[in-house]
Order: C-alpha cells, then sequence, then structure tokens
C-alpha cells in the first residue's frame, strides 16, 4: 500500500506564497507553508477486522516543501482484501507525543514549547492575511496542545487536542504482491468553515496560547480531508 498526501484550497491544488484564496469570514489569505503529522493509521475491512498502519513510531510527517514526505510507504504487510473505511489520529496520539522523540530535522522543527505543553506540533499552516484595516498580517496556525488557564493567566493544566479522523472507502482493495495507491487531500478552507466559522480578524493569527480557537480547528478537521486513490 502506497498512501499519497497533497493540499488544495475548495477542490484546487494549493498555490503558495499568494494572497489568492478567501475564507468563509471573508478573510483573503495566502498560505506559505502547511506542515502537519498523522498517526495511528487504521484500515478497516468489510468484515469489521481493523489493521493498523505501522511505521515511522506509528505516526507520518507530511510538508507541502518536502517531496518524499508526500508519498508514504507503510512498513508492515497488509492482509489482501477490500477495506471500507480509513481512520487516523490527526497530530500525534498521546503517547506518542513525547518531547525529543523526534531529534533530526525536518520533524524537529515541529516541537511544541514545553511551557505550553511540550511534545510537538499537530500542524503548521503559516501565511498572510489582510485585514479589516488593510494591512498585510502574518498568521501561525499552528494547532497542538492547549492549555487550561486561571482568572490570572496562569497554566492550570492542558488539554489533547487531537482528534480523529474517519473516511469512507469505495472499492478500495489490497491485492497481495501489489502496491495499492490510496490518495489523502487536505482542503486548506475547510478549517475556517464547518462547522465554526474561523475569522482572522476575531480570533487573531496566532493561538498557540487560545485554547478557544484550537477548539474551532478541532471541529473543523473532522471535515478538512478527502480520500480517493
Amino acid at each position: 500500500m502506497r498512501v499519497d498526501f497533497s493540499f488544495a484550497v475548495e477542490g484546487g491544488p494549493l498555490l503558495q506564497d499568494t494572497v489568492l484564496y478567501t475564507n468563509a469570514a471573508g478573510n483573503r489569505y495566502g498560505v506559505t507553508e502547511a506542515q502537519y503529522f498523522i498517526s495511528r493509521v487504521v484500515l478497516t475491512g468489510t468484515d469489521g477486522t481493523q489493521v493498523g498502519l505501522k511505521a515511522d513510531r506509528e505516526a507520518h510527517y507530511v510538508d507541502v516543501d518536502i517531496l518524499s514526505t508526500l508519498t508514504w510507504l507503510p512498513t508492515d504487510e497488509i492482509p489482501a482484501g477490500r477495506y471500507t473505511e480509513i481512520s487516523f489520529t490527526f497530530g500525534l496520539a498521546p503517547d506518542l507525543n513525547v518531547s525529543y522523540a523526534y531529534p533530526n530535522a525536518p520533524e524537529n522543527a515541529m516541537s511544541w514549547p514545553e511551557v505550553l505543553g511540550g511534545g510537538y506540533h499537530y500542524m503548521k499552516i503559516n501565511g498572510w492575511w489582510l485585514a479589516q484595516d488593510g494591512a498585510r498580517k502574518p498568521f501561525n496556525l499552528h494547532a497542538g496542545i492547549g492549555q487550561l488557564r486561571d482568572s490570572e493567566g496562569a497554566i492550570t493544566g492542558f488539554v489533547n487536542n487531537n482528534f480523529t479522523v474517519t473516511l469512507p472507502l469505495e472499492n478500495f482493495v489490497i491485492k497481495k504482491g501489489e502496491v495499492t495507491p490510496l490518495h489523502l487531500q487536505m482542503d486548506i478552507n475547510q478549517w475556517f468553515t464547518d462547522p465554526h466559522i474561523f475569522d482572522f480578524d476575531v480570533q487573531g493569527g496566532s493561538i498557540m496560547q487560545n485554547q478557544a480557537a484550537q477548539e474551532l480547528l478541532r471541529d473543523n478537521g473532522r471535515s478538512v480531508f478527502s480520500v480517493g486513490s
């Protein structure tokens, strides 16, 4: 089996480094970088049997600028048969999200500050948006562990903001001795759309310490992926 990854905006391929797109809030924006982890990928067969895809600490790093990360060849042998569903954890599952687990580039650049909960970013999408005042402002859509705070802003606890994505598969058959391709696409505009409207002029451009904004992404993220062969 081979998993191919791509990035899109409203069904078209992502074009970087240009303020070309408009989200559901009416923000005009452009993307410069996009990276994320998925982990605990599972295929479900027609009889309900589940098969986990195990490689690279049960996780895979995807980076729009690194071609090699856009293809993943799981190292385990997947039983031949028809599969009806794929599911995965977006980001790193809590037991895999351990600081310093990735000492080398490019994954080590995804480290999440220890003071904010440690481990690694689930996702980075960086770029620019045109604010209401017409200014071109940077945004860093960084998803990861959230913080609980008291009335004075001191951190009192942490929140795992990872979530499970489940997608149906149509006519997906693994044949023995063959490499079966599966295409997993992220539509970036969906992060801002459903079920919540994400507005850069409201939520701001930096959300690492904004648990309310992290929760918007967590809810919206379940619909950003589509699958094909």
